[in-house]
């Protein structure tokens, strides 16, 4: 764990929030074909929880699959038998973070790597791409928040089956691991392609994991986590932040979270 005291001058009235606001509607974010989430009223016998109903009050019984239905925060045990749990894991109330906006490039124009394969119309993140946005700045222990150019406001409502997104390279993977960032943010559905025969090959770079192993082994990733669905408007600039990841306490290997981010 960093005890590290952070010291900073920060307006903590001037902030931004990077989560996708989770809506109950037809018009939500989605990924991998799951059912979207849905909040009813709950009903038993003669009660139902919605005052226009004539209850006496509102609440719902929710339904959601995090890792698909809007913006989460996951960690290690999203691909470990272990099934750790993201509520222990997530150690830092507020963290360094640097933001940058990154363009993907064609298969064509791709050199690096990615295991199972790259396909002719796929769209990639490359560890070029990173290196240009981050040249010599210092990110052990920090985030790292990355925008993909272009930016549309479609993000927040995108059905990413109809409209598949770019992914990270291997070789980009093992740069942002080598850079030692312990967080990651991206307004992606996935760091990995969607269907990549399960390989989940850059979450397992991210958090020091072998190709196919599931066994939980000690080791300082651990504490790392992955942020996936955000969205970053146009108007906050690339720059050096404060980050307070927010998650909802459930023992699940992902929860819903709310990134906030403040100019330092």
């Amino acid at each position: 764990m960093n005890n590290k005291i952070l010291d900073f001058n920060m307006n903590i009235r001037k902030f931004y929030d990077l989560s996708i606001k989770q809506e109950f509607s037809e018009q939500q974010t989605n990924s991998f074909g799951v059912p979207k989430a849905t909040a009813k009223p709950f009903q038993i016998d003669n009660f139902v929880g919605d005052t226009n109903q004539g209850g006496s009050c509102n609440f719902d019984e929710i339904k959601i699959i995090p890792h698909c239905n809007g913006t989460h925060t996951e960690c290690i045990g999203h691909i470990l038998n272990s099934r750790d749990s993201i509520v222990d894991l997530l150690d830092d109330v507020f963290v360094q973070a640097l933001l940058i906006s990154c363009y993907s490039v064609s298969a064509e124009e791709n050199t690096d790597k990615y295991i199972p394969y790259i396909t002719s119309d796929d769209l990639l993140i490359t560890k070029s791409e990173l290196e240009k946005n981050i040249k010599d700045y210092d990110l052990v222990g920090k985030a790292l928040i990355i925008r993909t150019i272009p930016n549309p406001d479609s993000k927040q409502i995108r059905d990413y089956n109809q409209s598949p997104s770019p992914f990270f390279t291997n070789d980009a993977m093992q740069y942002i691991f080598d850079k030692g960032v312990k967080h990651l943010l991206v307004d992606l559905p996935s760091i990995d392609k969607a269907y990549d025969d399960g390989m989940l090959s850059n979450h397992r770079i991210f958090w020091d994991v072998e190709l196919g192993v599931k066994e939980k082994k000690y080791s300082k990733e651990h504490h790392k986590t992955i942020t996936e669905f955000i969205y970053v408007n146009d108007e906050i600039h690339d720059g050096e932040y404060l980050l307070n990841l927010q998650i909802a306490p459930f023992d699940l290997d992902a929860s819903p979270s709310r990134p906030i981010i403040f100019e330092i």
